[in-house]
């Protein structure tokens, strides 16, 4: 169910505020894709797309790539726990 507001304005004409919303970009989502560019975070994607091709190819298996996933997570992560607070003030 979805709520509106509404404003009773006793027959005057609703006013619209104009508010200037700027683009927040989330300082983690910054440093997590220059991150991503890292050579052992490429190196991690690598291993985990390679994965996820290999599971995808196969009709029958019960291989996941949960490691391969957890490895370039951890990678990136490493890496963004050293920058990510330099970028915030």
């Amino acid at each position: 169910m979805v709520f509106e507001d509404k404003m009773i304005t006793n027959g005057e004409p609703e006013e619209e505020e104009e508010e200037e919303e700027e683009d927040m970009v989330d300082p983690l989502e910054t440093v997590r894709e220059k991150c991503e560019q890292s050579e052992h975070c490429v190196h991690a994607r690598e291993r985990l797309e390679a994965c996820e091709s290999r599971v995808g190819s196969r009709s029958e298996t019960t291989e996941d790539c949960t490691e391969e996933l957890f490895d370039f997570l951890h990678a990136r992560d490493h890496c963004v726990a050293h920058k990510v607070f330099q970028s915030i003030k």
